[in-house]
Formats: structure tokens, C-alpha cells, sequence
């Protein structure tokens, strides 16, 4: 057993009946096997073995470590596992352990505190809720997007109607308005060369454009397993976005098909609520899509929020993409949008569509506006 990585694999396989004499795991490794035991502990109910946190007596006062709650144990398992290992966990939670207090019960749900890592276990399980839970995830659900919109709205709507008008001055003196380059230049008539100090200072600082003229943005969401964040991000800046008067927004979300949710851009819940998260990839059909939503190809950006894990050969998408881009489309992929921006996704297939011509990163949704913003300029 001196193999560190089947050490590890037996950790995971016997869970807590590893410790005794394979030790505690830590780190990742610890948190992995917690994660399974959560679930697959279950396995021995009702053959007279005792539970997580109970002593020799059933009384408590074991050294476990502490218990998750639902929505903990949706993010670690996200966090920990592959998306297609983490498919498969959720569903023996719900199917086989039936470890469905979350989605069947109103008043569990409403017991909980809504929070951002609540919302994302609400998603992943509400195709399993019906009647009078599905309501109040809802509620849970606005509460949360509300205020993540809240907080990011002040952030896109200052990078995208207030861009800096640099040929603009103006009588307002605020420091980010400073124009530092025109005010060395004016005030160079105050250095002191013997004290190598500006004596005085000329300030100048620049105004900021208001945008006008009407530009199309079209966002397609990847919705494949590993997503979420993403999905969630994409809804809330697409519903952003889709306030402002300059902009129309088209929202379309994909996996092997395609559903242009446009209609609904301005209600965020209702958006999460319609897309089914795992299944396929099929990035190159949802471009063909949102190649044909374009109008006005120079006024046009096309935002693609993915993995780059193309269901099938690549070379349609990277076609497509050098199709629109010689249009004059402007073409950005993200392989994460989120306040986490350290995504997996096919690098190959990333780096073939950024040598079609498309503007390839991982952007938090703020970067997003401020990287938009100059092509609206």
C-alpha cells in the first residue's frame, strides 16, 4: 500500500472505514471521501451501523468531522469531481437514497438561508420538484439572482454607458477622469529644475460618451454539467445588458439543441428555470443558430460562454467563427464567466477558435463589460 494513488482510491472505496487503519485523508482527498460518505453511508442504515457524529451508543460525540448540509454537499461534489462523475452522485442521491428533503419539502427549502451556493443546489435539483416547492425555489431562486444583479449592475452600466471620451474635456474634476498624458503636457510650464518638482499643475480631465446608435449583442450558453456558474452569470449580465438603450440582447442556450430564450432576457429566474443543465455538446449548431440572429453583422457581438468541449469534430465551429468574424461580427469566447474564473475547458479547440479570429479568456462578469465596452466604442 505504499502506491499513494491506490492508498487514496481505497481511502475513497472504504470512506470512514479507512481511518482505522489507513488514517484520516486530508486536504482534497479528505473533503472527496466526506462528499461520498455523505451519500453512499447511507448504504448501511438499517444494518446496525452507526452513522456520521454518533458515538459507540448512537449518543453522539464521535470526532467526525462536522456534517454537510445539502447545499454544502452540492458544492463539494461540483467542485471535487468530474462533471460526468458528479452527474452520476447526484443522481443515486435522489434516486436511490431518495435524499430529497430539498426538493420535496417547502418548509426545508424555506428554513434555509438563500445563498448563492443554495441557488446552484436548487438548480441542480429542480427537475425533480413539483407543486408548492417549485414556488418557493423560485422565490429562493430571485432572492439571490436579485442581489447578485444589484451588485454587478452599477460595475456594467459604468463600463458600458460611461466609457471614457478622451477627445472630451470637461469642467468636472474627478480623480478617474484625470487625463494624466494632457496634464503633464500643460503643466511642464511649472517644473522647477532645481528642486525636479512640479511647482504646479495644469489638470485636465476628460468626459465620458453616452452611447446611442443600437448595438446587437447575442449570447449563447454552453449548458453541459459543468456550467452552472457560468449558466447563471450569463442570465444575470444578459438581463443587464438587455436594460441598457443601447443594446439588444439576444440569449440562447444549447447542448446538443438549441432554445433561444430571448423572450424571457429580463427575468432571470425564469431563464435558470428553463435550462436543463448535462447531456451533449454541440457548439457549432448553437453558432450556425446566432449566425442567422444577426442583422447588422458590424454592429453585431457575438458572446460564446463554453467549455470548448465540442461534441464532435471542431472544424464546423472554428468555420462558423471565421465566417462571422469576416462579416465583421466581433466574436468573443469565454471559457468561464463567473467571480470564479479558473475554468477547464479544451484548449485545442480554444486555441483553433482564437486563431479564427474570436477573443478567447475567462472573465468575471465586470472584465466581461469593460471588454465589450471598446468594441461598442
Amino acid at each position: 500500500m505504499a502506491d499513494a494513488p491506490r492508498l487514496d482510491r481505497w481511502t475513497l472505496v472504504l470512506g470512514r472505514f479507512a481511518e482505522e487503519r489507513l488514517g484520516r485523508a486530508g486536504g482534497n482527498q479528505g473533503r472527496m471521501a466526506q462528499a461520498l460518505d455523505f451519500v453512499y453511508g447511507r448504504e448501511y442504515e438499517g444494518r446496525g451501523v452507526r452513522g456520521r457524529g454518533q458515538g459507540p451508543t448512537g449518543a453522539g460525540g464521535s470526532n467526525d468531522a462536522s456534517l454537510l448540509t445539502i447545499p454544502e454537499w452540492i458544492r463539494e461534489v461540483r467542485d471535487l469531481f468530474p462533471a460526468d462523475v458528479c452527474e452520476v452522485v447526484t443522481r443515486h442521491a435522489l434516486e436511490r437514497y431518495e435524499m430529497t428533503g430539498l426538493v420535496t419539502d417547502p418548509e426545508v427549502l424555506q428554513s434555509l438561508e438563500p445563498s448563492y451556493d443554495l441557488l446552484k443546489a436548487v438548480l441542480t435539483f429542480k427537475g425533480a420538484m413539483q407543486g408548492e416547492v417549485v414556488e418557493v425555489a423560485r422565490g429562493v431562486v430571485r432572492r439571490v439572482v436579485e442581489d447578485l444583479r444589484k451588485e454587478l449592475e452599477k460595475e456594467v452600466r459604468a463600463a458600458i454607458t460611461g466609457m471614457p471620451d478622451r477627445n472630451r474635456r470637461t469642467r468636472r474634476r474627478r480623480a478617474h477622469d484625470l487625463h494624466l498624458r494632457r496634464t503633464l503636457a500643460r503643466s511642464l510650464k511649472y517644473y522647477d529644475p532645481a528642486s525636479r518638482r512640479l511647482t504646479g499643475a495644469d489638470l485636465q480631465f476628460f468626459t465620458r460618451s453616452r452611447q446611442h446608435a443600437t448595438w446587437d449583442v447575442i449570447i449563447a450558453v454552453d449548458c453541459s454539467g459543468s456550467m452552472l456558474d457560468s449558466v447563471i452569470h450569463a442570465a444575470v449580465m444578459a438581463a443587464i445588458f438587455a436594460g441598457l438603450p443601447m443594446l439588444r440582447v439576444r440569449l440562447v442556450a444549447f447542448d446538443t439543441q438549441v432554445v433561444d430564450l430571448s423572450e424571457h432576457v429580463h427575468d432571470i429566474v425564469e431563464v435558470l428555470f428553463s435550462v436543463q443543465l448535462g447531456g451533449g455538446t454541440d457548439i457549432a449548431r448553437a453558432a450556425r443558430y446566432c449566425a442567422k440572429l444577426v442583422d447588422q453583422p458590424t454592429r453585431t457581438i457575438f458572446v460564446l460562454v463554453t467549455d470548448f468541449e465540442e461534441g464532435g469534430s471542431s472544424g464546423p465551429l472554428v468555420e462558423e467563427i471565421r465566417r462571422m468574424r469576416g462579416a465583421g461580427v466581433r466574436v468573443f469566447g469565454l471559457a468561464a464567466l463567473g467571480s470564479d474564473t479558473a475554468p477547464r475547458y479544451d484548449r485545442s479547440v480554444a486555441e483553433a477558435c482564437a486563431a479564427a479570429g474570436a477573443d478567447v479568456a475567462a472573465l468575471t462578469p465586470g472584465r466581461l463589460a469593460q471588454w465589450v465596452a471598446p468594441a461598442i466604442q
